[in-house]
């Protein structure tokens, strides 16, 4: 039986390859576990071997790199992998939000504070533009489980062009004490005659490249690794002062001394695109490219002559719609998730013969999102008065991004609703932005589009969870806030005591219909363009209602600010605290998304008080896909009424005879 290229499967197990069908080669199968179960029915239940790899990733634009990176993983496999991160604060908060949102099956995923493994390697000075975290990968044998015994090892600018499970299948060949898996340098650094007096780390030959480590954990560990690299560190500190290319030098000094340390991976594994090396070397046709490493600090600047085809390689990746990857492995059960179990339980118990379950499933899903695309350096006042401007977008309306930042100076949290393409668009245009590259208070999180609405309550949820000063002010991105509202609204804080009451401070709107307006720089200005007919109260042409309550006749010649009574479609922008409920999910794309959460805030006794001096003005736009829908789609304004009846009815459940007045209003209305 097992000599025949025949074996019998059971639970839905992976195919065995050619080269495995004897027992003696079963271990040695580069992504196969196997057991002999039930030895009397002679078969054998063959499961995906679980691939661990090991990033060191730190910092805003390292955490978007290494998606790039996970995404070219993700693309080839067919196995289980399990991620260890090392990471500081700021890339674990980015990627474990990613990554509880990607959702992908048989995907594990683990941080390791970096703040804590500092001690180990602080002591090295080193130039290298990775900094402290260029160092990290020595101590991986102290930092990862005791119990794991491989990994491999992967810097961010790296990029697979196969399944990771062949690199897997290469620890098989270790022999005797051979330890460490890598590929030879493609440069000639380490042979020290790129330029006079140059004078490189001692290394075999011409050295190994560490962006691509295969790293037998166990074995290092009785080799006490650690006592090594730091007895090599310390001996050539003495004379080189300083480490050029991080743990690199010293991961060479080691190999140098301890050449039976090293298995020297077939270059293919990391052909190394930096200015004059010999990567051109590794492959005879670039289909037999397996890794490419971005080594060099102008990355796809690089000069290659194939480096057309490596870079459009990469940006396939780069622009690659994530949420395919979400796809179940083959033949491969996965460890059970409970969010996912969960998900699918709750979307199971819809009915999909209702008219309106595509509004209801909208609600239930979970959008990949990355959290500080871009990067963000904020530490709110002392004073407590602190407010952020909170909005959300869309790609139409980037536009409004450099205008904003001109009209208000503090922080804003920004939800952008984005395909894969689009956010590496945004990215371009922001960093060709003057105007935003000056400002690193304005927090960027993608929300990855799915599904065929646009999640406008999840994005301000988004937004609003990112905020970090005590007060936020929930407004549009289609509104210009007026010059000098941030440090307005500060003083207001004080004024209304806010941290000691519940108020829900109405900034009045305003809207123009010109694409281009002399701005008013105070309240007098704009009530002369009021009176000429230039600007407008919102929406005062088409819903009233939404805006009415602010009481504009009274704002005219308000000196001090005033309370207002909630009523029925009441929808102002206001400042509250960061604690205030979130928006409500059921409601997306157009209608009732801002009605439903001004109703939770009277509901909670908030005072709606008009500020006498603070205004905002709305820019005209071509109208967007969603309230085209509502117009046009007859089941869209069936749905969306059915949703606020249920909306009203958990008002009820939640808030009792309070709430009664919320159904009473809309029979009247």
């Amino acid at each position: 039986l097992l000599k025949t290229p025949h074996v019998m499967v059971r639970n839905n197990c992976a195919h065995v390859s050619a080269e495995c069908k004897q027992l003696e080669s079963f271990p040695k199968c580069p992504a196969i576990t196997f057991c002999l179960q039930e030895p009397k029915k002679k078969y054998f239940s063959l499961f995906p071997q679980t691939i661990h790899v090991a990033i060191v990733c730190a910092g805003y634009n390292a955490s978007r790199d290494v998606v790039t990176l996970v995404k070219s993983v993700l693309f080839h496999r067919r196995n289980p992998l399990h991620f260890h991160f090392i990471t500081d604060s700021i890339a674990q908060q980015i990627l474990a939000s990613l990554f509880t949102t990607w959702m992908v099956p048989a995907v594990r995923v683990n941080f390791y504070d970096a703040d804590e493994l500092k001690s180990e390697v602080s002591w090295i000075p080193n130039k290298h533009y990775s900094g402290i975290y260029g160092l990290m990968k020595l101590v991986l044998t102290k930092t990862l489980p005791s119990d794991l015994q491989r990994v491999i090892v992967l810097d961010t600018d790296i990029t697979f062009a196969t399944d990771i499970a062949e690199l897997w299948a290469v620890f098989h060949k270790f022999k005797g004490q051979q330890v460490l898996g890598l590929v030879e340098n493609q440069s000639d650094w380490y042979l020290g005659n790129l330029w006079k007096n140059h004078r490189p780390w001692p290394a075999l030959g011409r050295g190994f490249n560490t962006g691509v480590i295969l790293l037998l954990l166990d074995r290092l560990r009785k080799l006490k690794w650690e006592q090594m690299w730091r007895l090599t560190a310390e001996r050539e500190l003495m004379s080189m002062l300083s480490t050029s290319l991080a743990d690199q030098d010293i991961f060479n000094a080691v190999i140098k001394q301890n050449p039976f340390l090293v298995y020297q991976l077939p270059c293919f594994w990391n052909v190394q695109l930096s200015d004059h090396t010999r990567s051109e070397k590794c492959y005879k046709d670039v289909s037999d490219l397996k890794v490419i490493h971005w080594n060099s600090p102008k990355k796809l600047r690089v000069k290659n002559k194939h480096v057309e085809f490596f870079r459009n390689l990469y940006l396939t990746f780069l622009e690659y719609d994530g949420n395919l990857l979400r796809r179940e492995l083959f033949g491969c059960p996965s460890e059970a998730d409970h969010n996912s179990e969960n998900l699918q339980k709750t979307l199971s118990e819809l009915d999909e013969d209702d008219p309106c379950y595509e509004f209801r499933r909208e609600r239930f899903t979970v959008h990949r999102t990355h959290l500080y695309f871009l990067h963000y350096q904020y530490e709110s006042a002392d004073d407590s008065t602190d407010v952020t401007l909170v909005a959300q977008l869309s790609m139409d309306r980037l536009q409004m991004l450099e205008a904003i930042c001109k009209h208000w100076e503090g922080p804003i949290s920004l939800a952008l609703y984005l395909s894969d393409a689009e956010a590496q668009q945004f990215l371009r245009y922001a960093q060709g932005s003057e105007v935003l590259m000056s400002r690193s208070n304005v927090g960027y999180h993608i929300v990855y589009k799915e599904g065929q609405f646009y999640p406008v309550n999840l994005l301000r949820n988004v937004a609003m969870k990112q905020v970090n000063t005590p007060y936020m002010f929930l407004s549009d991105i289609d509104f210009l806030p007026m010059y000098g509202l941030y440090e307005y609204l500060r003083k207001s804080v004080l004024q209304l005591d806010m941290a000691n009451t519940k108020k829900a401070l109405v900034v009045p709107a305003f809207e123009t219909l010109r694409y281009r307006l002399s701005y008013p720089k105070s309240k007098a200005e704009l009530l002369s363009q009021l009176d000429m007919g230039t600007l407008f109260t919102f929406r005062y042409h088409v819903w009233t209602k939404g805006h009415a309550p602010t009481n504009f006749a009274k704002w005219r010649t308000a000196t001090t600010p005033y309370r207002v009574q909630w009523e029925p479609d009441f929808e102002p922008y206001v400042m509250v605290r960061r604690d205030s409920p979130e928006y409500d999910r059921r409601f997306v794309g157009f209608g009732w998304n801002k009605v439903a959460h001004v109703m939770e805030l009277d509901a909670q006794e908030y005072e709606f008080v008009v500020l006498p001096n603070a205004y905002m003005i709305h820019m005209p736009h071509a109208p967007s896909f969603d309230i085209t829908k509502f117009r046009s789609n007859k089941q869209y304004r069936v749905c969306l009424k059915t949703l606020k009846e249920e909306f009203q009815q958990n008002m009820s459940r939640r808030y009792g005879f309070a709430a009664l007045k919320y159904m009473t209003a809309e029979n009247n209305s």
